[in-house]
């Protein structure tokens, strides 16, 4: 596995929305809601993914095809999604400590030997913050759109990996596979952490997210039913690898906090804190919570700050300061 990312502790992430079903105007309120988790003291931000889109999205909900249950892409094929890493390197540029993730990154999509220099880059330049997600995602679409083929993207993802990982080794490095062979390449600058950028591996309780997990993981971004029961999802995990007599160290998880409102919908935090303990008994390294942030930064920084103290708190973090 790859080197982790993560204090001993849990940490509280949130997603930011990169996204619009209608181009916003301007992108301030993704810069305004970063910012205010970065002083709030959350631990990581994450952004999605989609590179193009076909008019059929009906894949999105059918697990077979990579989708989840009931799941619905949100904006229609002519919404617009603003590019992750690019997203993540502006974002960098405005926060301090928050750690930055691609939650998650079509990583086959993109040229190998392009995709790690990039994410070196922004992980320099971030100070070592990055946190690369990856995914094989749902729409075959997106994959003929940049002439690859749908049904062989578990193998793509990997081969990207593979050369990410030897291109962030710091030395004249050679890779040889069906797909792609050289010798002697430099590619600097290094990632900050000697073992590269901590790459998390999303999918289902299966042989090749297993696999890939062991291979190039820090941790684990559930998907599907084994996110909405990440409890069980966790223990399945490790007893497949165990099964397949892979390296099963620990692995970081995603988890989502379910988010419990009062009578007048407003989010109940006491109640919505008493999740965090079986979720991190279980295993879960990062809770990740959903609640609408108001348009202005102060508001935003205002609720997540009382996120923040309140998870820390029940989580023995309570000695920790936000960021400034």
């Amino acid at each position: 596995m790859t080197g982790s990312s993560a204090a001993a502790l849990p940490q509280l992430s949130i997603q930011v929305v990169n996204f619009a079903a209608e181009p916003p105007g301007d992108w301030t309120r993704l810069s305004d809601h970063a910012v205010a988790a970065d002083r709030a003291g959350v631990d990581r931000l994450a952004v999605a993914d989609h590179v193009a889109f076909g008019d059929d999205l009906d894949d999105y909900g059918d697990p077979s095809k990579g989708g989840t249950i009931g799941g619905r892409q949100p904006t229609g094929p002519g919404g617009a999604w603003l590019e992750p890493l690019t997203s993540l390197t502006w974002l960098a540029a405005r926060t301090e400590k928050i750690r930055l993730q691609t939650g998650i990154l079509l990583a086959a999509l993109r040229r190998p030997v392009v995709l790690a220099k990039t994410a070196a880059t922004l992980d320099v330049l971030s100070d070592g913050r990055l946190d690369l997600g990856v995914g094989v995602g749902w729409q075959a679409a997106e994959y003929e759109a940049a002439g690859l083929d749908f049904t062989n993207r578990g193998r793509l993802l990997d081969h990207s990996l593979e050369v990410c990982r030897a291109l962030w080794a710091g030395e004249p490095t050679a890779y040889a596979s069906d797909e792609l062979a050289f010798d002697d390449i430099w590619s600097m600058p290094s990632p900050v952490h000697e073992n590269g950028v901590p790459i998390w591996v999303s999918g289902t309780v299966n042989r090749r997210t297993a696999r890939r997990l062991a291979t190039f993981g820090c941790g684990w971004i559930p998907w599907g039913a084994d996110r909405a029961d990440v409890v069980n999802g966790i223990l399945g995990m490790r007893a497949l690898q165990e099964e397949m007599g892979l390296d099963a160290r620990p692995f970081e998880v995603q988890g989502s906090l379910p988010v419990v409102r009062n009578d007048t919908g407003d989010v109940d935090v006491p109640l919505t804190m008493e999740g965090v303990a079986p979720l991190v008994e279980a295993g879960v390294t990062d809770c990740r919570i959903a609640v609408p942030l108001p348009a202005d930064p102060s508001g935003a920084e205002d609720v997540l700050a009382e996120l923040v103290a309140s998870f820390r708190a029940v989580t023995g973090r309570g000695d920790i300061e936000p960021s400034p």
